[in-house]
Formats: structure tokens, C-alpha cells, sequence
């Protein structure tokens, strides 16, 4: 059986599952799935944090959440996986094509637009690039009431299988279709990480074992010793003391990770793997930045011939 969390769209994430594959009832299961078409819809599950420890109580049940990018994990993803039990691990990724439009009444102009979590999320920055300012609903909000806080004159964003009847797509709805991809994971409860062979991304959380000037530093030689490519590093506060810090690498074999988690643990450092997504590669990847360095020594020459 799958689910999602309340605040994430319901096309996108059944769209996920159905283009990943994704089983909603485990083979030999005696769990009924809890909603009609689980090829259009799945189970709510509530808040997030709701939503992992459901997931975490109850056999045979998985949930579609939204990832950031494989090697670049949402951070409140990151934090919320760490804060839950420690059998929650996600186990697999796919990107699906946007799914969102913006429509009104055919003839309406001006008048609010009324957006979702998900919808924001997605096309925040779109949208007020195009001098929108979007008026933000629950995700639970259904398309009737959508339609009434619109009025005549408003205008909805929300994914093309929810469109009212009448209603059409406005000037600029086509680059809401031309967003890049958006990343969901599988998210399961497992009494280990799956095992692999090909290369996989992995997210690994670490506490150093002593907040000290250089802890990180002699944490991180472990993932280099190990050879990993290190693409993510984030810290966080701990209220136990020392920092946590979030990772994202790319792994050749579960032997290596095997081998990485023996070392930390053979030092005293606190860890948790959050993620094994099997692939090498996730294309597209995250949003690269144009970073704009300090002039003087070390900085790299720009509009050279």
C-alpha cells in the first residue's frame, strides 16, 4: 500500500509511483489498498512527520515523498528522516515531468491565483518572475473551494488532471510545463539498507563523537579514505552537543558502505544511513549556481579570451 504526506500534490506523487514502478500492495499481502486507484490517487497520510511514522508502524506500507534531488536532499526531508525511528530509509528515485498549469474562467483577466504547498514549492519563483503574487492554500483544499476563493475573475495553478470544467490555460501557462523535472523517492521501513551492486546515491547523517575544533575534519577523512564522491555536506545543531552533518555520495557497492559504516562506528561517531537510491547519474541534476567570487588570489578569471 503507498501514501503520501498532505502537503504534496496527488497527481505528481501517483505519477511517480506509476512511473517508477512501484508496488502499492507487496506481493502476498493481506493489506487492502485504501483507495480506489492508486494509479490516480493515494492514501493521505497526514503531516510529515505523520507520514514517517505510519510508515514506521505499519507493515506492508510505503510512502512517495518529495526528495530535492538525489544529491541534493531537501533539507527538511533530511531533518525530518533523522528525527524519525531509525528503520525509515528511502530506497529508490524517479523524476516525473511537471504536471502543473494555470487556468482561468475563458474570458477572466486579473483577479488572485490560488496555489497550493506543492504548487509553490514548484513554481514559486516562475510565477513571481511573471509578477504574480499567488495566494497560498492547504493542499487538501479541494478544486471547488479553490474555484470559489478564485472568484470570477482568479485564476487556479494546479496539475492539468484537475483543471475545472470550462475553465483554460492563460498566457504563461506553458513555462509552468517547462519546469525541470521533480524528484520523488520511495520511502520505506527496513530492518537494514538494501543491498546493491551497481553504483547508488547515498545520504548519510554523522555525529562527530566530540564537538571539538577538527571533529568534522577527522569525520570526513573517513568518506575520503573510503573513496566516496562527496556531492552534499550540511550541518545542523544538535541539543546532545556535538553538530549533525547531512550527506550525499555517490557509493560503487554496498561492500563499500559496509566498510564506511565499520569505520565509523570503530571511532565512536554517531550515523544513520537515510538513503541507498540505486543509479549513477541523476539526470537532470540539482539547479547549478553561478557563484560570484571575491576578487584577488584564488578567485577564477571570468571573460578571459
Amino acid at each position: 500500500m503507498l501514501g503520501r504526506s498532505e502537503r504534496e500534490s496527488p497527481a505528481h506523487a501517483a505519477l511517480a509511483a506509476h512511473d517508477a514502478g512501484w508496488s502499492g500492495v507487496a506481493p502476498g499481502s493481506a493489506v487492502a489498498t485504501a483507495v480506489p486507484d492508486e494509479s490516480i490517487e493515494l492514501l493521505d497520510l497526514g503531516t510529515t512527520s505523520d507520514t514517517l511514522a505510519t510508515v514506521a508502524t505499519i507493515d506492508d506500507l510505503a510512502a512517495v515523498v518529495h526528495l530535492g534531488h538525489p544529491e541534493q536532499p531537501s533539507p527538511r526531508l533530511e531533518e525530518a528522516l533523522l528525527a524519525g525511528e531509525p528503520s525509515l530509509i528511502l530506497t529508490s528515485a524517479v523524476a516525473v515531468a511537471p504536471q502543473w498549469v494555470w487556468v482561468a474562467p475563458a474570458g477572466a483577466a486579473g483577479g488572485q491565483v490560488v496555489i497550493d504547498e506543492a504548487g509553490m514549492r514548484d513554481c514559486q519563483d516562475l510565477l513571481r518572475a511573471m509578477g504574480v503574487s499567488p495566494r497560498l492554500v492547504p493542499a487538501r483544499t479541494s478544486v471547488d473551494e479553490r474555484v470559489a476563493l478564485a472568484g470570477p475573475a482568479g485564476s487556479l495553478v494546479v496539475e492539468c488532471t484537475r483543471v475545472p470544467a470550462g475553465w483554460v490555460e492563460v498566457p504563461g501557462s506553458e513555462r509552468l510545463a517547462g519546469r525541470l523535472p521533480v524528484w520523488y523517492g520511495l520511502l520505506e521501513s527496513r530492518a537494514a539498507w538494501p543491498r546493491f551492486d551497481a553504483p547508488a546515491q547515498v545520504w548519510l547523517a554523522v555525529g562527530p563523537s566530540d564537538d571539538h575544533r577538527g571533529s568534522l575534519q577527522h569525520t570526513l577523512a573517513v568518506l575520503s579514505e573510503a573513496g566516496v564522491d562527496l556531492q552534499h555536506l550540511r550541518s545542523h545543531p544538535s541539543p546532545h552537543g556535538p553538530h549533525v552533518f547531512f550527506t550525499s555520495f555517490r557509493c560503487a557497492s554496498v561492500a563499500v558502505l559496509d566498510g564506511l559504516v565499520a569505520e565509523l562506528d570503530g571511532r565512536g561517531v554517531a550515523h544513520r544511513t537515510l538513503a541507498v537510491l540505486p543509479g549513477d547519474g541523476f539526470v537532470p541534476g540539482p539547479v547549478p549556481l553561478a557563484p560570484q567570487w571575491a576578487e584577488g588570489a584564488g578567485a577564477p578569471e571570468t571573460g578571459a579570451e
